[in-house]
C-alpha cells in the first residue's frame, strides 16, 4: 500500500517557525556557499509552504532521491570533496532544503530543527567572531522556540512558547560556563577538522612582482596586534620582518622554503635596549612568523629561526597565534659572508635590464665608496620626479628599466626591487625582505593595529664590516609613509596623492573603539587556552592547577549549579500553601470522621456528613457556612475568628 502524499494543513501554524530557524541556522553559510545551494534552500522552503498551504501532495519519492543526487553531485564539483568545513557544510545545508520535501509530520521537523543545530554550530569552524556569541544566542533560541510551538496548545501565544525557551536557556547557561572555564584545556584542537579561515588568509605571498603589494593597500584586514611592554617604536623603527627572498629572474623574486638556520642567532650582534611585546597573529595558512626587526628571542612553539634571521613555524598558522616576542631595533647581523653566499646575492639574469645596470655601474665609479654610491641612489629617488602611487602603470619586459627610465611611479615593492637590482649591478649584495611597516596605535585598546595595507616591501645591503643593512628606499620618495605612518597620511590629506581615501573621523573612531573590543575577545574568549586557563584557576586560589584538579572543580561546580538549578525550578513550581480556612476546614472533617471525595464541594459534603456524621446537622450547617464566608467571602478576620472558635469548640467536645 502506497504511503498518501497529500498533506492536512496540520503543520501550517509551525511549519513558518521550523523555516525561520533554518533560515537563521544558514546566514551565517550563505558568504562561503555557492550561490545555487541558498537559490535552492529558498525555492524548496517556499515550495514546501505552498504545499502546505494549498494541501498539495509532496513530490514523489523518485524525483526526491533524483535531486538528492543531483545536489551531491554538484556538491562534489563543486568543491570537489565531500569533507571538510566547507563541503560538509555546503552538503547540510542541501540535505536540509530537500527534507523540507519529505516532511509530512512533526517528527520531520524535529529532524529539520536538529539539522539546524548542527548548522549553527558547524558556523564556528570557520571563525569564532565577536558577533558569534550573540548570534548563537538568537538562533538557540529562535530553534528552541520552533521546537515548542509544535507541541503548543492553541491557547498558548508564541510569546509564551518564546518566554519558555529563555529560561531555559538562562538555566544552562552557567552550566554552559562553569565547562568553559574548568574543562582541561589542551594546546591542539579536539576535532580533526581544521578551522576554515580563508577569510582572513594574509596577502604576502613568498614571491614578489610588480603590483603584488600595492593590491593590498586598500584592505583593511587585520595582519596581527601587537602589545607593548614598555614605549612603543617610533613607526620609522615598526619593520616587522617576515621573509627574505633573494632569487630573482628579472621581474620576479623568490625566495627559499622555510628552513632552520643553524647559526642564524649567532650570526646576530645587538645593542641598546630590548623591546618586549605580545603580537596576536591571525591566521596567514604560512609559516612565516612575523616579528619586530630583529627577533632575538620568541615563545610561540614548533617556530625557529631561518638563516636570513627570519621567522617560519613547522606547519602553517591555519589559525589565530599568540605569542610573546623580544627584538632589537639596534643590530648587525653576517658581519662576514662566504664567497657562495655573497654570489648568491649577486645574481642577476644575464641581458635583463640593461639601463638599470649601465646606470648603477656609472653612479659607482663616480661614488669614493659604497655608502656614498647608495646615497646617491637614494639622492636620485628623492630629487628626481619619481612618484609613490599605488596605482602604477603596468611595466611589461624589463619591469626595472622602464619604472626606472619611463614611469617613475610605483609603489613600496617597485622602489625595493629597483634598488636590489642596482646594488646587485655594481657588486654590492642585496636581498628583498617582506613584511609589514608600521601600524596604527588604538588608544581604547592600548595595542598596535597592523593591517594587510601596512604590507611593505624593504632592501637589505651586505657591507663590508657592518653586514645586512636596511635600506628603505620608499622612504626617499615618501618619507611621509615611513615617518607619520598610513593611518596618519590619510587623514592629513597626503595618502590623496597616492589613491588613498579617509573616512570621518568619526567613522574612523567607531572603528577603532569596534577594534578594541574585537582585540579582547580574542584575549579573553578565543585565546583562553591552557596557559590563560592556568593563569586564571591560580588567581582564584588554585595551586599547581592540572587536569585532575580541573575535573574535580569541573564536576563540583556542575554538580552544586544542577542542585541550585533543581532547588530553582522546585520553589518555583511548588504546590501554594493552604490558607488558613483550609486548615480549619480540614480538622473538621477529620472531626466529622467522614471523608471529603475528589472535586466534592463543601455543600456537597455538608449534605453527605449530616447523615453519616454523629456530628449535630446544625454544627455542620453553621461550620459549612462559616466556612465559605471566611474563604471566599470578604477580607474580614471576623468570619475567620468564628470559624477558629467553632472548630475549636467541635474539637473540645
Amino acid at each position: 500500500m502506497a504511503k498518501p502524499r497529500g498533506t492536512d494543513g496540520s503543520l501550517l501554524v509551525s511549519l513558518p517557525w521550523t523555516l525561520a530557524a533554518l533560515a537563521v541556522s544558514l546566514a551565517p553559510h550563505v558568504l562561503f556557499l555557492p550561490f545555487w545551494i541558498t537559490g535552492a534552500f529558498f525555492i524548496c522552503g517556499a515550495w514546501r509552504y505552498i504545499i502546505e498551504k494549498r494541501r498539495r501532495p509532496l513530490p514523489s519519492a523518485w524525483f526526491r532521491a533524483a535531486l538528492a543526487l543531483v545536489c551531491f553531485l554538484g556538491v562534489l564539483a563543486t568543491y570537489s570533496s565531500v569533507s571538510g568545513v566547507g563541503p560538509g557544510s555546503a552538503l547540510l545545508a542541501i540535505m536540509a532544503s530537500l527534507k523540507l520535501l519529505e516532511t509530512r509530520k512533526r517528527r520531520d521537523q524535529f529532524v529539520l530543527l536538529f539539522i539546524s543545530i548542527f548548522l549553527v554550530m558547524s558556523s564556528l569552524l570557520r571563525e569564532q567572531y565577536l558577533w558569534s556569541l550573540p548570534y548563537l544566542i538568537v538562533a538557540v533560541l529562535l530553534i528552541m522556540t520552533a521546537w515548542l510551538r509544535m507541541s503548543a496548545s492553541a491557547q498558548e501565544t508564541a510569546r509564551q512558547s518564546f518566554r519558555t525557551s529563555s529560561r531555559l536557556v538562562l538555566y544552562a547557561a552557567p552550566l554552559a560556563v562553569a565547562m568553559w572555564i574548568f574543562f582541561p584545556r589542551i594546546a591542539t584542537p579536539f576535532w580533526a577538522v581544521p578551522i576554515d579561515t580563508s577569510s582572513g588568509t594574509s596577502g604576502l605571498n613568498d614571491t614578489m612582482s610588480p603590483g603584488d603589494i600595492s593590491s593590498l593597500s586598500q584592505s583593511d584586514a587585520v595582519a596581527f596586534r601587537v602589545k607593548f611592554d614598555g614605549a612603543i617604536p617610533a613607526p620609522r623603527d615598526r619593520y616587522w620582518r617576515g621573509l627574505v627572498l633573494h632569487r630573482f629572474n628579472g621581474r620576479t623574486w623568490r625566495g627559499n622554503d622555510p628552513m632552520i638556520g643553524n647559526r642564524a642567532t649567532d650570526q646576530v650582534e645587538v645593542a641598546g635596549d630590548p623591546v618586549s611585546y605580545n603580537i596576536t597573529l591571525e591566521p596567514t595558512r604560512q609559516q612565516w612568523v612575523f616579528a619586530l626587526d630583529i627577533p632575538y628571542s620568541w615563545s610561540l612553539p614548533q617556530t625557529f629561526m631561518g638563516p636570513q634571521q627570519q621567522l617560519a613555524r613547522v606547519h602553517p598558522i591555519d589559525q589565530r597565534v599568540s605569542y610573546d616576542a623580544t627584538s632589537y631595533t639596534d643590530y648587525r647581523t653576517d658581519a662576514d659572508i662566504s664567497g657562495l653566499f655573497r654570489t648568491w646575492y649577486l645574481r642577476l639574469p644575464e641581458g635583463s635590464n640593461p639601463r638599470t645596470a649601465d646606470l648603477a655601474r656609472q653612479l659607482h665609479e663616480s661614488s669614493s665608496s659604497d655608502q656614498e654610491f647608495i646615497n646617491a641612489v637614494l639622492r636620485k629617488f628623492h630629487e628626481e620626479e619619481f612618484f609613490y602611487t599605488l596605482e602604477p602603470p603596468p611595466l611589461g619586459n624589463n619591469p626595472v628599466d622602464r619604472f626606472l627610465f619611463e614611469t617613475r611611479r610605483g609603489f613600496c615593492e617597485h622602489y625595493a626591487s629597483a634598488f636590489a637590482v642596482m646594488m646587485r649591478s655594481a657588486g654590492l649584495p642585496a636581498r628583498i625582505v617582506l613584511g609589514y611597516q608600521g601600524g596604527e596605535l588604538n588608544p581604547m585598546g592600548g595595542h598596535l593595529i597592523v593591517r594587510q595595507a601596512d604590507a611593505h616591501a624593504w632592501t637589505e645591503v651586505w657591507l663590508q664590516g657592518i653586514g645586512w643593512h636596511r635600506v628603505d628606499p620608499t622612504a626617499a620618495v615618501a618619507p611621509e609613509r615611513i615617518e607619520a605612518g598610513r593611518s596618519a597620511a590619510m587623514f592629513d590629506g597626503i595618502g590623496l596623492a597616492w589613491g588613498l581615501s579617509a573616512p570621518s573621523e568619526l567613522l574612523h573612531r567607531l572603528k577603532l573603539t569596534i577594534d578594541a573590543i574585537d582585540a579582547k575577545w580574542n584575549e579573553w574568549i578565543l585565546g583562553y587556552g591552557p596557559e590563560n586557563q592556568n593563569r586564571f584557576l591560580e588567581w582564584l586560589g588554585m595551586d599547581d592547577p592540572d587536569w585532575r584538579k580541573k575535573m574535580l572543580t569541573l564536576l563540583g561546580t556542575v554538580i552544586g549549579l544542577v542542585l541550585l538549578i533543581s532547588l530553582l525550578l522546585m520553589l518555583r513550581y511548588r504546590q501554594p500553601p493552604r490558607d488558613r480556612a483550609a486548615i480549619l476546614y480540614s480538622r473538621f472533617t477529620t472531626k466529622a470522621g467522614v471523608e471529603p471525595l475528589i472535586g466534592e464541594t463543601p455543600v456537597a459534603y455538608a449534605h453527605r456528613a449530616r447523615t453519616n456524621s454523629p456530628i449535630p446537622a446544625n454544627t455542620i450547617d453553621t461550620i459549612t457556612s462559616t466556612y465559605l464566608s471566611a474563604r471566599y467571602g470578604p477580607d474580614d478576620s471576623t468570619m475567620m475568628r468564628q470559624l477558629e472558635l467553632a472548630v475549636a469548640k467541635l474539637r473540645r467536645e
